[in-house]
């Protein structure tokens, strides 16, 4: 007996049927139906309600105890909601300084929101959380258009209860918007393979170069999924299918090339810095820092890189995304997604060309495939909340190949298959959960022997009867999602603030950006991978301290803090934290007393800036408690050379910023980076008096150091 053999019952209605050279569909299934259909049976709208609305209390319970979440966008928020042009741009600031360091399309929309309905942490994020909802409905519409409407609930559950998801759907970083629109060009894609419509395949372009001004290069990573995919199955001839992707392919320049064009050729006097960059472009952006820089883990002005197949960001290879840092966040059921590929690809092998189910594998297959090895084996800059780019294609690859085998049960091979799929996941849910073993440990046991029992039983149904195969299975899908579910309620229940949030509760041996095993100043602690290690001696980046040896952001601390929270107004390492997620609070935005807020907010308007901070994060903090421009010198990291040290002194002389808060940001001079931040630095402190308000160094720099007019 083999997989692709043919069988008489099925557990999903036929595939549309492709007529003829020109790829005519007659929709027997009613695909043309997008969320609800027409005729569906009585479980399917209720169940389609309910999975909403529970993504939606799951992503919106709770969401104003993150407060202002990643400070870095919050404060570019703010900066759009008061100035066009600082919407626009994606300024930090409303006075147009510099940029945040992506295109700015996901701050548009949390801006709009923002004017909308006022400053709050609400409007910031629950313009995220409706992203996420949205998501999760366009996956169990694409997914249910080839296999279902229970393949595409399966889908649509797994990928909403994904811990990265929840913690994603939750926050304002940009993955949120580049996972809808990658969802919305896989949708696009397989409604092209089901006509043969050029209208569509060219909206997939337009999806993917919208995804480029969310996320730039990131989004291309699903472009060879999308391509093969109608390459493989596009019902027109073969030079028409190569001349509708090259439209395609235009569609997707046009859609991004727009807003680069227009970056690219205003004056650089005419727009804020470009955040990120090293020369001022926006270019170099895309291709270097958040380019090939990822790929290579040569992002100059970046922090540090990976190099030589580990680093502070963690260790490469085949094993990456099951490790302790990125494994609760996205690997629950990627052993099972990679089984019920093979199975789902051997199935439908020997079908015609035009198969919607097999381009459907084709997509979320390659999709997983290709965005999962560059995660593994990326050398720069690397973070485990990334890993959401795959928690679609496993939901989606999840729900249709657990369909696909489980209307073949009755054949053995595939009754092994699947069983084997189950007991998998049972097994791996019960390794992932013992990394947390202080986290729900009466969970672990029983996820394992239901698991395993319901493999037996599903392998076994076909001499047991359909009601008890209905049970197993049924068994099968709650075990399978137990951990995960934990997971994600856990994740919903914590306050996640700062750069760098991770999923779920601590674990051993986190790093960088994923529950930490180590003491560093949040619980979990994390730290770097084989440089911040038990938060006592990790001596800091790699060579000690932060680039430049400046403090922690928005701390007073020096380069050589060893893991420890910050002191005074510094969110710095320890802030707010990320409940369980480890070093989330790395990268915090500062914490502004009353006293310096009142001194920032007095004679404010006459001041291009009310302050100057080195790094973003820092100036961030006390952007959003005054919502006056703060300028952060020196950008993200306050290594990129803006301002450099002779345009901060003219700003200085015209009296266009007011204070210069000390002690804060990374500052510059690692590596390759600018060193401009460090040297803007000793010219206050050479040339201005010191005061302190609270525990934060103030430079007043309208006075000079003797007290004249500075």
């Amino acid at each position: 007996m083999t997989l692709n053999a043919p069988v008489t019952e099925t557990a999903e209605p036929p595939p549309p049927v492709v007529e003829g050279e020109t790829g005519t569909v007659r929709d027997r299934t009613g695909a043309a139906r997008w969320l609800l259909g027409r005729g569906d049976a009585p479980w399917i709208r209720p169940s389609v309600f309910a999975l909403l609305i529970g993504t939606a209390v799951l992503y919106i319970w709770g969401l104003g105890e993150s407060g202002w979440a990643n400070a870095f966008y919050s404060a570019a928020v703010q900066a759009g909601s008061e100035s066009w042009k600082a919407f626009f741009y994606g300024s930090s600031d409303a006075a147009n300084a510099i940029t945040v360091d992506k295109t700015p399309a996901s701050l548009w929309i949390m801006a709009i929101s923002v004017r909308l309905f006022g400053l709050s942490s609400w409007s910031i994020l629950v313009p995220q959380a409706l992203l996420g909802v949205a998501s999760t409905g366009l996956l169990y519409a694409t997914v249910r258009r080839g296999f279902g409407p229970a393949a595409g609930l399966i889908a649509g559950t797994v990928s909403a209860l994904t811990p990265v998801a929840v913690l994603m759907f939750r926050f304002n970083n940009p993955d949120a918007l580049l996972v809808l629109l990658m969802v919305a060009g896989a949708y696009a894609t397989l409604r092209a393979v089901e006509s043969g419509s050029t209208k569509w395949i060219v909206l997939a372009g337009v999806f993917v170069g919208f995804g480029f001004l969310t996320k730039m290069l990131q989004a291309l990573l699903v472009v060879p999924a999308y391509g093969l995919a109608y390459l493989i199955a596009g019902p027109p001839k073969l030079l028409e299918r190569v001349w509708q992707l090259l439209l395609s392919l235009g569609a997707l320049i046009v859609s991004a090339g727009w807003y680069i064009a227009i970056v690219e050729l205003v004056p650089a006097s005419a727009r804020p810095y470009i955040g990120g960059s090293q020369n001022n472009s926006l270019l170099e952006l895309a291709l270097g820092y958040n380019g090939l820089g990822r790929l290579n883990g040569e992002e100059t002005g970046s922090v540090g890189g990976g190099g030589g197949g580990g680093g502070m960001w963690g260790e490469t290879g085949w094993s990456r995304m099951f490790d302790s840092s990125q494994g609760g966040q996205i690997s629950w059921l990627l052993p099972a997604a990679l089984i019920v590929l093979a199975a789902g690809l051997v199935i439908t092998a020997r079908r015609a060309r035009t198969d919607l189910q097999r381009a459907g594998l084709v997509v979320w297959g390659s999709w997983l495939l290709i965005t999962g090895l560059i995660f593994s084996f990326m050398q720069g800059i690397f973070h485990a909340y990334y890993t959401v780019a795959l928690a679609p294609a496993v939901g989606a690859v999840v729900g249709m190949g657990v369909m696909l085998l489980w209307s073949r049960r009755s054949n053995l091979v595939a009754a092994l298959t699947l069983g084997a799929a189950i007991a998998v996941t049972a097994w791996w849910s019960w390794t992932l959960l013992g990394r947390s073993s202080d986290f729900l440990p009466w969970l672990r046991l029983p996820v394992l022997i239901a698991g395993i029992v319901a493999a037996v039983a599903v392998v076994a149904s076909f001499r047991l009867g359909r009601r008890i195969a209905l049970v197993a299975g049924a068994v099968a899908l709650v075990t399978a999602l137990a951990g995960p579910a934990a997971y994600a309620v856990q994740t919903a229940s914590e306050a996640h603030t700062g750069s760098i949030p991770s999923a779920g509760p601590s674990v051993r041996g986190g790093g960088f950006g994923g529950p930490g095993g180590g003491r560093g100043g949040n619980r979990g602690g994390g730290g770097f991978p084989g440089t911040f290690g038990d938060g006592q001696n990790g001596g800091g980046f790699p060579g000690g301290g932060f680039p430049g040896g400046g403090g922690l952001p928005g701390g007073n601390t020096q380069g050589n803090n060893q893991g420890r929270g910050t002191q005074g107004d510094g969110g710095g390492f320890g802030g707010r934290g990320t409940g369980g997620g480890g070093m989330g609070g790395l990268l915090n935005a500062a914490t502004v007393s009353d006293e310096m807020k009142a001194l920032l907010e007095q004679d404010a308007d006459r001041y291009t800036w009310v302050a100057a901070a080195i790094g973003s994060q820092t100036a961030s903090g006390y952007q959003l408690a005054t919502e006056k421009p703060v300028m952060a010198v020196g950008g993200f990291n306050g290594t990129d050379p803006s301002p450099i040290l002779a345009q901060f002194q003219e700003y200085v002389a015209a009296g266009k910023i007011h204070y210069f808060i000390g002690g804060s940001g990374f500052g510059g001079g690692g590596g390759s980076a600018s060193s401009d931040s460090s040297q803007i630095s000793s010219w206050v402190a050479a040339n201005f008096t010191a005061r302190t308000v609270g525990s934060t160094t103030v430079y007043d720099l309208t006075t000079g150091a003797s007290g004249t007019t500075g």
